[in-house]
Protein backbone atom coordinates (compact mmCIF):
# COMPACT_ATOMS: atom_id res chain seq x y z
CA UNK A 1 0.00 0.00 0.00
CA UNK A 2 0.82 3.84 -0.21
CA UNK A 3 2.15 4.49 3.17
CA UNK A 4 1.18 8.06 4.69
CA UNK A 5 3.92 10.68 5.25
CA UNK A 6 4.43 13.71 7.39
CA UNK A 7 3.32 16.67 5.30
CA UNK A 8 6.31 19.10 4.33
CA UNK A 9 4.60 22.21 5.74
CA UNK A 10 1.91 21.96 8.49
CA UNK A 11 0.79 20.30 11.34
CA UNK A 12 -1.01 17.26 10.45
CA UNK A 13 -4.19 17.06 11.83
CA UNK A 14 -5.85 14.74 15.05
CA UNK A 15 -6.20 11.30 13.50
CA UNK A 16 -8.82 9.75 11.52
CA UNK A 17 -11.58 8.20 13.76
CA UNK A 18 -12.34 4.44 13.37
CA UNK A 19 -15.03 3.64 10.11
CA UNK A 20 -18.33 3.97 11.23
CA UNK A 21 -20.52 1.06 11.10
CA UNK A 22 -22.17 0.53 7.83
CA UNK A 23 -26.19 0.02 9.34
CA UNK A 24 -28.00 1.89 6.86
CA UNK A 25 -28.90 -0.64 3.41
CA UNK A 26 -27.77 0.77 0.21
CA UNK A 27 -30.96 1.21 -1.87
CA UNK A 28 -31.01 -0.61 -5.08
CA UNK A 29 -30.64 0.84 -8.42
CA UNK A 30 -33.85 0.45 -10.43
CA UNK A 31 -33.40 -3.34 -11.88
CA UNK A 32 -34.10 -2.21 -15.81
CA UNK A 33 -31.34 1.06 -15.29
CA UNK A 34 -29.17 -1.60 -14.01
CA UNK A 35 -29.20 -4.05 -16.67
CA UNK A 36 -29.03 -1.60 -19.28
CA UNK A 37 -25.84 0.47 -17.93
CA UNK A 38 -22.73 -0.56 -18.33
CA UNK A 39 -19.97 -0.43 -15.40
CA UNK A 40 -19.06 2.74 -14.71
CA UNK A 41 -15.68 4.01 -15.98
CA UNK A 42 -15.00 6.31 -12.92
CA UNK A 43 -15.80 6.35 -9.16
CA UNK A 44 -15.70 8.80 -6.37
CA UNK A 45 -14.50 8.73 -2.86
CA UNK A 46 -15.22 11.04 -0.24
CA UNK A 47 -19.13 12.51 -0.33
CA UNK A 48 -18.63 15.96 1.82
CA UNK A 49 -20.14 19.14 -0.21
CA UNK A 50 -17.35 19.21 -2.60
CA UNK A 51 -17.53 14.95 -3.52
CA UNK A 52 -21.27 14.84 -3.34
CA UNK A 53 -21.69 17.70 -5.98
CA UNK A 54 -18.86 16.66 -8.39
CA UNK A 55 -20.07 13.29 -8.73
CA UNK A 56 -23.97 13.99 -9.78
CA UNK A 57 -22.33 16.73 -11.98
CA UNK A 58 -21.01 13.75 -14.06
CA UNK A 59 -24.01 11.43 -13.72
CA UNK A 60 -26.02 14.40 -14.82
CA UNK A 61 -23.47 14.76 -18.17
CA UNK A 62 -24.21 11.05 -18.78
CA UNK A 63 -21.29 9.48 -17.34
CA UNK A 64 -22.36 6.28 -14.69
CA UNK A 65 -20.57 6.70 -11.60
CA UNK A 66 -19.89 4.96 -8.39
CA UNK A 67 -19.36 6.59 -5.19
CA UNK A 68 -18.12 5.20 -1.97
CA UNK A 69 -17.70 6.93 1.38
CA UNK A 70 -16.96 5.37 4.79
CA UNK A 71 -19.70 6.87 6.24
CA UNK A 72 -22.89 5.00 5.26
CA UNK A 73 -25.17 8.09 5.68
CA UNK A 74 -23.10 10.23 2.87
CA UNK A 75 -24.10 7.05 0.32
CA UNK A 76 -27.59 7.40 1.18
CA UNK A 77 -27.72 11.21 0.84
CA UNK A 78 -25.64 11.00 -2.19
CA UNK A 79 -28.13 8.41 -3.70
CA UNK A 80 -31.24 10.79 -2.68
CA UNK A 81 -30.25 13.15 -4.11
CA UNK A 82 -29.02 11.51 -7.37
CA UNK A 83 -32.99 9.93 -7.78
CA UNK A 84 -34.85 13.61 -6.87
CA UNK A 85 -32.21 15.05 -9.12
CA UNK A 86 -33.34 13.01 -12.19
CA UNK A 87 -32.86 9.55 -11.54
CA UNK A 88 -28.98 10.45 -12.07
CA UNK A 89 -26.92 6.98 -12.79
CA UNK A 90 -25.13 6.70 -9.62
CA UNK A 91 -24.22 3.82 -7.90
CA UNK A 92 -23.62 3.66 -3.86
CA UNK A 93 -21.41 1.40 -1.87
CA UNK A 94 -20.51 0.96 1.41
CA UNK A 95 -17.31 -1.53 1.06
CA UNK A 96 -14.01 -0.30 -0.32
CA UNK A 97 -13.61 -3.87 -2.34
CA UNK A 98 -17.14 -3.44 -3.77
CA UNK A 99 -16.39 0.23 -4.85
CA UNK A 100 -13.47 -0.51 -6.72
CA UNK A 101 -14.13 -3.61 -8.43
CA UNK A 102 -17.50 -2.38 -9.55
CA UNK A 103 -15.15 -0.12 -12.09
CA UNK A 104 -14.78 -0.97 -15.66
CA UNK A 105 -11.12 -1.12 -16.44
CA UNK A 106 -8.86 0.84 -16.88
CA UNK A 107 -10.22 1.80 -13.42
CA UNK A 108 -10.08 5.83 -12.04
CA UNK A 109 -10.87 6.55 -8.96
CA UNK A 110 -11.47 10.65 -7.81
CA UNK A 111 -10.73 11.25 -4.45
CA UNK A 112 -12.51 14.17 -2.61
CA UNK A 113 -11.07 14.09 1.10
CA UNK A 114 -8.84 16.40 3.17
CA UNK A 115 -5.32 16.68 2.09
CA UNK A 116 -2.94 15.31 3.75
CA UNK A 117 -2.94 11.70 6.06
CA UNK A 118 -6.71 11.16 5.33
CA UNK A 119 -5.58 11.07 1.46
CA UNK A 120 -3.27 8.55 2.41
CA UNK A 121 -5.45 6.84 4.49
CA UNK A 122 -8.13 6.19 1.65
CA UNK A 123 -5.37 5.16 -0.78
CA UNK A 124 -4.35 2.77 1.59
CA UNK A 125 -8.15 1.42 1.72
CA UNK A 126 -8.66 1.31 -2.03
CA UNK A 127 -5.19 0.80 -3.73
CA UNK A 128 -4.88 -3.07 -2.37
CA UNK A 129 -8.18 -3.64 -5.48
CA UNK A 130 -6.39 -1.28 -8.13
CA UNK A 131 -4.48 -2.98 -10.82
CA UNK A 132 -1.41 -1.85 -12.65
CA UNK A 133 -3.24 0.59 -15.51
CA UNK A 134 -5.51 2.06 -13.29
CA UNK A 135 -5.92 5.69 -11.58
CA UNK A 136 -5.85 7.54 -9.03
CA UNK A 137 -7.40 11.08 -8.83
CA UNK A 138 -6.90 13.18 -6.33
CA UNK A 139 -9.16 15.93 -6.14
CA UNK A 140 -8.62 18.22 -2.96
CA UNK A 141 -6.53 21.21 -2.09
CA UNK A 142 -3.05 19.22 -1.53
CA UNK A 143 0.52 20.48 -0.98
CA UNK A 144 1.96 19.67 -4.45
CA UNK A 145 5.11 17.26 -3.09
CA UNK A 146 2.90 14.82 -1.22
CA UNK A 147 1.06 15.01 -4.91
CA UNK A 148 4.81 13.51 -6.01
CA UNK A 149 5.65 11.32 -3.57
CA UNK A 150 2.17 9.69 -3.71
CA UNK A 151 3.23 9.33 -7.68
CA UNK A 152 6.35 8.03 -7.18
CA UNK A 153 4.63 5.12 -4.90
CA UNK A 154 1.52 4.51 -7.30
CA UNK A 155 3.64 3.92 -10.34
CA UNK A 156 6.12 1.05 -8.04
CA UNK A 157 2.95 -0.43 -8.66
CA UNK A 158 2.19 0.34 -12.40
CA UNK A 159 -1.16 2.62 -10.31
CA UNK A 160 -1.26 6.07 -12.49
CA UNK A 161 -1.63 9.37 -10.29
CA UNK A 162 -2.74 12.89 -11.00
CA UNK A 163 -2.80 15.66 -8.46
CA UNK A 164 -6.61 17.77 -10.00
CA UNK A 165 -7.13 21.27 -8.44
CA UNK A 166 -11.05 21.78 -8.44
CA UNK A 167 -12.40 25.38 -8.00
CA UNK A 168 -15.85 26.70 -8.10
CA UNK A 169 -16.84 25.91 -4.44
CA UNK A 170 -20.32 23.88 -3.92
CA UNK A 171 -22.26 25.38 -6.98
CA UNK A 172 -18.85 25.15 -9.60
CA UNK A 173 -18.47 21.57 -8.30
CA UNK A 174 -22.22 20.55 -8.86
CA UNK A 175 -22.63 22.95 -12.25
CA UNK A 176 -19.22 23.09 -14.08
CA UNK A 177 -16.03 23.74 -12.05
CA UNK A 178 -12.66 24.54 -12.90
CA UNK A 179 -10.43 21.90 -13.22
CA UNK A 180 -6.49 22.06 -13.00
CA UNK A 181 -5.24 18.17 -13.57
CA UNK A 182 -1.59 17.47 -13.31
CA UNK A 183 0.94 14.22 -13.09
CA UNK A 184 0.18 11.15 -15.24
CA UNK A 185 -1.03 12.41 -18.76
CA UNK A 186 -2.31 8.63 -20.04
CA UNK A 187 -4.34 9.03 -15.84
CA UNK A 188 -5.88 12.57 -17.73
CA UNK A 189 -6.48 10.77 -21.28
CA UNK A 190 -8.74 7.94 -19.68
CA UNK A 191 -11.38 10.47 -18.16
CA UNK A 192 -10.44 13.23 -20.50
CA UNK A 193 -14.10 13.36 -22.46
CA UNK A 194 -15.37 13.03 -18.61
CA UNK A 195 -13.96 15.75 -17.50
CA UNK A 196 -14.05 18.03 -20.08
CA UNK A 197 -17.77 17.38 -19.88
CA UNK A 198 -18.13 18.05 -16.53
CA UNK A 199 -15.81 21.40 -16.57
CA UNK A 200 -17.72 24.86 -16.27
CA UNK A 201 -18.02 25.59 -20.35
CA UNK A 202 -17.11 29.08 -22.02
CA UNK A 203 -16.68 30.30 -25.58
CA UNK A 204 -12.89 28.76 -25.77
CA UNK A 205 -14.24 25.66 -24.56
CA UNK A 206 -14.25 23.65 -21.13
CA UNK A 207 -12.52 25.01 -18.17
CA UNK A 208 -10.40 21.84 -18.33
CA UNK A 209 -6.29 21.17 -19.65
CA UNK A 210 -3.72 19.21 -18.47
CA UNK A 211 -1.58 21.49 -16.80
CA UNK A 212 1.82 19.45 -16.44
CA UNK A 213 3.92 16.93 -14.94
CA UNK A 214 4.21 15.81 -11.33
CA UNK A 215 2.44 18.23 -8.92
CA UNK A 216 2.10 21.16 -11.33
CA UNK A 217 -2.18 20.57 -11.14
CA UNK A 218 -1.84 21.26 -7.19
CA UNK A 219 0.50 24.34 -6.92
CA UNK A 220 -1.84 25.86 -9.86
CA UNK A 221 -4.43 25.43 -7.76
CA UNK A 222 -2.24 26.69 -4.85
CA UNK A 223 -1.59 30.11 -6.84
CA UNK A 224 -5.67 30.30 -7.72
CA UNK A 225 -6.32 30.30 -4.23
CA UNK A 226 -3.17 32.83 -3.39
CA UNK A 227 -5.32 35.23 -5.79
CA UNK A 228 -8.48 34.59 -4.69
CA UNK A 229 -6.45 36.04 -1.25
CA UNK A 230 -5.65 39.05 -2.88
CA UNK A 231 -8.79 39.82 -5.06
CA UNK A 232 -10.92 39.30 -1.96
CA UNK A 233 -8.93 41.62 0.41
CA UNK A 234 -9.15 44.57 -2.67
CA UNK A 235 -12.58 44.32 -2.73
CA UNK A 236 -13.36 44.08 0.82
CA UNK A 237 -10.81 47.61 0.82
CA UNK A 238 -12.93 48.64 -1.96
CA UNK A 239 -16.11 48.37 0.21
CA UNK A 240 -14.45 49.80 3.30
CA UNK A 241 -13.52 53.14 1.53
CA UNK A 242 -16.83 53.70 0.08
CA UNK A 243 -18.28 53.08 3.45
CA UNK A 244 -16.06 54.80 5.39
CA UNK A 245 -14.98 57.95 3.08
CA UNK A 246 -17.99 58.18 1.30
CA UNK A 247 -20.46 57.46 3.02
CA UNK A 248 -22.69 55.16 0.97
CA UNK A 249 -25.16 52.71 2.48
CA UNK A 250 -25.39 49.30 2.23
CA UNK A 251 -27.76 49.49 -0.43
CA UNK A 252 -25.54 52.03 -2.63
CA UNK A 253 -22.99 49.76 -2.21
CA UNK A 254 -24.82 46.69 -3.80
CA UNK A 255 -25.75 48.96 -6.85
CA UNK A 256 -22.34 50.19 -7.12
CA UNK A 257 -20.55 46.49 -7.49
CA UNK A 258 -23.96 45.48 -9.48
CA UNK A 259 -22.93 47.72 -12.00
CA UNK A 260 -19.45 47.64 -11.74
CA UNK A 261 -19.85 43.75 -12.76
CA UNK A 262 -21.25 44.92 -16.41
CA UNK A 263 -18.03 46.50 -16.67
CA UNK A 264 -14.28 45.93 -16.73
CA UNK A 265 -14.20 44.94 -13.24
CA UNK A 266 -17.22 41.86 -14.00
CA UNK A 267 -16.23 38.82 -12.14
CA UNK A 268 -17.62 36.31 -10.00
CA UNK A 269 -15.98 38.01 -6.68
CA UNK A 270 -17.70 41.37 -7.57
CA UNK A 271 -21.06 39.67 -8.22
CA UNK A 272 -21.31 38.25 -5.12
CA UNK A 273 -20.41 41.18 -3.51
CA UNK A 274 -22.81 42.75 -4.82
CA UNK A 275 -25.65 40.38 -3.41
CA UNK A 276 -24.50 40.09 -0.27
CA UNK A 277 -25.15 43.59 0.52
CA UNK A 278 -28.30 43.27 -0.82
CA UNK A 279 -29.32 40.33 2.24
CA UNK A 280 -31.15 41.42 5.83
CA UNK A 281 -30.41 39.19 9.12
CA UNK A 282 -32.95 36.15 8.47
CA UNK A 283 -32.37 35.40 12.32
CA UNK A 284 -35.29 35.32 14.51
CA UNK A 285 -35.20 38.19 17.21
CA UNK A 286 -32.79 39.49 15.89
CA UNK A 287 -32.67 43.75 15.69
CA UNK A 288 -32.96 43.45 11.80
CA UNK A 289 -30.48 44.94 9.64
CA UNK A 290 -28.03 43.81 7.06
CA UNK A 291 -26.57 40.59 7.67
CA UNK A 292 -22.95 41.60 6.63
CA UNK A 293 -23.12 43.81 9.44
CA UNK A 294 -24.39 41.57 12.20
CA UNK A 295 -20.53 39.46 10.88
CA UNK A 296 -17.66 39.15 13.25
CA UNK A 297 -14.73 40.88 11.62
CA UNK A 298 -12.27 37.91 12.13
CA UNK A 299 -11.13 35.94 8.94
CA UNK A 300 -10.65 32.37 8.47
CA UNK A 301 -8.69 30.20 5.99
CA UNK A 302 -7.43 26.59 5.00
CA UNK A 303 -3.75 27.76 4.26
CA UNK A 304 -3.15 27.91 0.30
CA UNK A 305 -2.55 31.45 0.70
CA UNK A 306 0.16 30.88 3.17
CA UNK A 307 1.84 28.16 1.15
CA UNK A 308 1.76 30.68 -2.04
CA UNK A 309 3.39 33.52 0.38
CA UNK A 310 5.92 30.98 1.00
CA UNK A 311 6.83 29.40 -2.13
CA UNK A 312 6.95 32.90 -3.48
CA UNK A 313 9.90 33.84 -0.82
CA UNK A 314 11.65 30.78 -1.65
CA UNK A 315 11.55 31.57 -5.20
CA UNK A 316 12.00 34.92 -5.24
CA UNK A 317 9.29 36.40 -6.85
CA UNK A 318 7.48 39.69 -5.22
CA UNK A 319 4.40 38.68 -4.18
CA UNK A 320 3.47 41.69 -2.17
CA UNK A 321 -0.65 42.09 -2.65
CA UNK A 322 -0.62 38.34 -1.73
CA UNK A 323 1.01 38.56 1.21
CA UNK A 324 -0.92 41.83 2.13
CA UNK A 325 -4.12 39.84 1.97
CA UNK A 326 -2.72 37.16 4.33
CA UNK A 327 -1.29 39.66 6.91
CA UNK A 328 -5.22 41.18 6.77
CA UNK A 329 -6.28 37.83 7.61
CA UNK A 330 -3.84 37.19 10.28
CA UNK A 331 -4.57 40.66 11.84
CA UNK A 332 -8.61 40.45 11.62
CA UNK A 333 -8.14 37.21 13.96
CA UNK A 334 -6.74 38.94 16.41
CA UNK A 335 -9.72 40.89 17.14
CA UNK A 336 -9.96 41.17 21.23
CA UNK A 337 -6.02 42.77 20.97
CA UNK A 338 -7.37 44.99 18.21
CA UNK A 339 -10.19 46.51 19.71
CA UNK A 340 -8.09 46.91 23.13
CA UNK A 341 -5.23 48.96 20.61
CA UNK A 342 -8.01 50.80 19.89
CA UNK A 343 -8.95 51.86 23.21
CA UNK A 344 -5.27 52.54 24.65
CA UNK A 345 -4.79 54.76 21.29
CA UNK A 346 -8.07 56.31 21.86
CA UNK A 347 -6.78 57.48 25.28
CA UNK A 348 -3.64 58.89 24.04
CA UNK A 349 -5.96 60.94 21.35
CA UNK A 350 -6.76 58.96 18.52
CA UNK A 351 -9.90 59.06 17.38
CA UNK A 352 -12.11 56.04 16.78
CA UNK A 353 -13.16 57.08 13.95
CA UNK A 354 -11.52 58.94 10.28
CA UNK A 355 -8.31 60.70 11.40
CA UNK A 356 -9.65 63.39 8.68
CA UNK A 357 -12.97 64.09 7.14
CA UNK A 358 -12.58 63.99 3.55
CA UNK A 359 -14.89 66.09 1.31
CA UNK A 360 -15.85 64.24 -2.23
CA UNK A 361 -18.85 63.30 -4.40
CA UNK A 362 -19.82 60.50 -3.79
CA UNK A 363 -19.87 59.34 -7.87
CA UNK A 364 -16.04 60.84 -7.98
CA UNK A 365 -15.23 58.85 -5.43
CA UNK A 366 -17.28 55.46 -6.74
CA UNK A 367 -15.19 56.34 -10.06
CA UNK A 368 -11.95 56.43 -8.28
CA UNK A 369 -12.15 53.57 -6.30
CA UNK A 370 -13.10 51.33 -9.21
CA UNK A 371 -9.99 52.33 -11.04
CA UNK A 372 -8.22 51.74 -8.10
CA UNK A 373 -9.66 48.59 -7.33
CA UNK A 374 -9.13 47.35 -11.48
CA UNK A 375 -5.33 48.32 -11.19
CA UNK A 376 -4.52 46.86 -7.94
CA UNK A 377 -6.46 43.07 -9.64
CA UNK A 378 -4.16 43.72 -12.41
CA UNK A 379 -1.14 44.10 -10.08
CA UNK A 380 -2.37 40.68 -7.94
CA UNK A 381 -2.96 38.59 -10.99
CA UNK A 382 0.60 39.86 -12.18
CA UNK A 383 2.08 38.37 -9.42
CA UNK A 384 0.28 34.97 -9.54
CA UNK A 385 1.05 34.29 -12.76
CA UNK A 386 4.84 35.16 -12.28
CA UNK A 387 4.60 33.01 -9.22
CA UNK A 388 3.91 30.06 -11.95
CA UNK A 389 6.32 30.91 -14.27
CA UNK A 390 9.44 30.62 -11.79
CA UNK A 391 8.14 27.49 -10.35
CA UNK A 392 7.55 25.76 -14.50
CA UNK A 393 11.14 26.74 -15.01
CA UNK A 394 12.54 25.43 -11.46
CA UNK A 395 10.39 22.04 -12.12
CA UNK A 396 10.14 21.69 -16.01
CA UNK A 397 6.94 22.01 -15.99
CA UNK A 398 6.36 24.04 -19.29
CA UNK A 399 3.08 25.73 -17.55
CA UNK A 400 1.24 27.17 -20.53
CA UNK A 401 -0.07 30.62 -18.83
CA UNK A 402 -2.67 31.50 -21.46
CA UNK A 403 -4.35 28.13 -21.28
CA UNK A 404 -4.10 28.66 -17.76
CA UNK A 405 -6.09 31.74 -18.53
CA UNK A 406 -8.53 30.34 -20.38
CA UNK A 407 -9.70 27.63 -17.86
CA UNK A 408 -9.88 30.02 -14.91
CA UNK A 409 -12.51 32.05 -17.36
CA UNK A 410 -15.38 30.11 -16.11
CA UNK A 411 -16.20 27.52 -13.03
CA UNK A 412 -13.49 29.11 -10.68
CA UNK A 413 -13.96 31.43 -8.15
CA UNK A 414 -11.16 34.12 -9.30
CA UNK A 415 -13.35 33.74 -12.90
CA UNK A 416 -13.21 37.59 -14.29
CA UNK A 417 -14.15 38.79 -17.56
CA UNK A 418 -10.65 40.58 -17.75
CA UNK A 419 -8.73 36.86 -17.78
CA UNK A 420 -9.66 36.73 -21.72
CA UNK A 421 -7.42 39.90 -22.01
CA UNK A 422 -4.63 38.41 -20.02
CA UNK A 423 -4.68 35.09 -22.43
CA UNK A 424 -4.24 37.28 -25.24
CA UNK A 425 -1.60 39.07 -23.83
CA UNK A 426 0.29 35.45 -22.79
CA UNK A 427 -0.60 34.13 -26.79
CA UNK A 428 0.46 37.63 -28.01
CA UNK A 429 3.60 36.52 -25.86
CA UNK A 430 3.97 33.38 -23.98
CA UNK A 431 7.65 34.87 -22.30
CA UNK A 432 5.84 38.21 -20.93
CA UNK A 433 8.10 39.56 -18.18
CA UNK A 434 4.84 40.79 -16.45
CA UNK A 435 1.04 41.51 -17.53
CA UNK A 436 1.81 45.42 -16.66
CA UNK A 437 4.15 45.51 -19.35
CA UNK A 438 1.90 44.61 -21.87
CA UNK A 439 0.86 47.36 -23.89
CA UNK A 440 -3.44 46.88 -23.28
CA UNK A 441 -2.97 46.79 -19.77
CA UNK A 442 0.40 49.20 -19.35
CA UNK A 443 -1.80 51.89 -21.34
CA UNK A 444 -4.75 50.80 -18.85
CA UNK A 445 -2.13 51.60 -15.30
CA UNK A 446 -1.17 54.71 -16.73
CA UNK A 447 -4.45 56.05 -17.21
CA UNK A 448 -5.65 55.09 -14.03
CA UNK A 449 -3.10 55.63 -11.74
CA UNK A 450 -3.83 58.83 -10.90
CA UNK A 451 -7.38 57.83 -9.31
CA UNK A 452 -5.42 54.92 -7.62
CA UNK A 453 -3.14 57.04 -6.05
CA UNK A 454 -5.84 59.35 -4.93
CA UNK A 455 -7.51 56.89 -3.42
CA UNK A 456 -4.72 55.33 -1.28
CA UNK A 457 -3.40 59.05 -0.54
CA UNK A 458 -7.36 59.96 0.94
CA UNK A 459 -6.93 56.37 2.40
CA UNK A 460 -4.44 56.96 4.51
CA UNK A 461 -5.22 60.41 5.43
CA UNK A 462 -8.36 59.33 6.83
CA UNK A 463 -6.37 56.36 8.79
CA UNK A 464 -8.39 53.73 6.76
CA UNK A 465 -6.25 50.28 6.32
CA UNK A 466 -5.99 49.78 2.50
CA UNK A 467 -3.08 47.06 2.94
CA UNK A 468 -3.94 45.64 -0.64
CA UNK A 469 -3.56 48.59 -2.73
CA UNK A 470 -0.89 49.52 -1.20
CA UNK A 471 1.33 46.81 -1.75
CA UNK A 472 -0.29 46.72 -5.59
CA UNK A 473 0.77 50.52 -6.15
CA UNK A 474 4.06 50.01 -4.12
CA UNK A 475 4.57 46.75 -6.35
CA UNK A 476 3.49 49.29 -9.60
CA UNK A 477 5.92 52.17 -8.35
CA UNK A 478 8.95 49.99 -7.42
CA UNK A 479 8.46 47.66 -10.94
CA UNK A 480 8.78 50.37 -12.99
CA UNK A 481 11.12 52.51 -11.46
CA UNK A 482 14.70 52.34 -13.38
CA UNK A 483 16.84 53.65 -10.40
CA UNK A 484 16.05 52.21 -6.58
CA UNK A 485 17.68 52.77 -3.31
CA UNK A 486 18.90 49.04 -3.52
CA UNK A 487 22.68 50.63 -3.87
CA UNK A 488 22.30 51.68 -0.29
CA UNK A 489 21.74 49.05 1.17
CA UNK A 490 24.43 46.76 -1.06
CA UNK A 491 26.82 49.83 0.61
CA UNK A 492 25.39 48.46 3.55
CA UNK A 493 25.85 44.93 3.66
CA UNK A 494 28.64 45.01 2.23
CA UNK A 495 30.00 47.72 5.14
CA UNK A 496 28.81 45.59 7.96
CA UNK A 497 29.19 42.03 6.37
CA UNK A 498 31.55 42.12 3.85
CA UNK A 499 29.18 40.72 1.33
CA UNK A 500 30.60 43.13 -1.60
CA UNK A 501 28.25 45.35 -4.12
CA UNK A 502 28.24 45.76 -7.85
CA UNK A 503 29.31 48.85 -9.81
CA UNK A 504 27.06 50.42 -12.67
CA UNK A 505 30.27 51.87 -14.32
CA UNK A 506 32.74 48.59 -14.36
CA UNK A 507 31.97 44.85 -14.08
CA UNK A 508 32.65 42.37 -11.33
CA UNK A 509 32.07 42.47 -7.08
CA UNK A 510 33.91 45.15 -4.91
CA UNK A 511 34.57 45.38 -1.24
CA UNK A 512 35.30 48.46 0.42
CA UNK A 513 36.31 49.40 4.18
CA UNK A 514 33.38 51.87 4.63
CA UNK A 515 33.95 52.66 8.01
CA UNK A 516 38.00 53.33 8.01
CA UNK A 517 37.59 55.30 4.68
CA UNK A 518 34.64 57.19 6.50
CA UNK A 519 36.58 57.84 9.55
CA UNK A 520 39.67 59.20 7.69
CA UNK A 521 37.42 61.47 5.95
CA UNK A 522 36.61 63.09 9.15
Amino acid sequence: TLSPQPHPHRRPPAPLPNPCPMTSPAPAPPAAAAAQSPPPRIGLAGLATMGQNLALNIAEKGFPISVYNRTAAKVDSTLSRAAAEGALPVLGHRDPRDFVLSLARPRTVVLLVQAGPAVDATIDALSPYLDAGDAIVDGGNEWYQNTERRIEQAASRGILYLGMGVSGGEEGARNGPSLMPGGDFQAYSNIKDILEKAAAQTEDGPCVTFVGPGGAGNFVKMVHNGIEYGDMQLIAEAYDVLHRVGGLSNSEIADVFAEWNKGELESFLVEITADIFTVADPLEGSTGGALVDKILDKTGMKGTGKWTVQQAAELAVAAPTIAASLDGRYLSGLKDERVAAASVLEEEGMPVGLLEKINVDKKVLVDRVRQALYSSKVCSYAQGMNLLRAKSVEQGWNLNLAELSRIWKGGCIIRARFLDRIKKAYDRNPELANLIVDREFAREMVQRQGAWRWVVARAVEAGISTPGMSASLSYFDTYRCNRLPANLIQAQRDLFGAHTYERIDRPGSFHTEWTKLAREGK
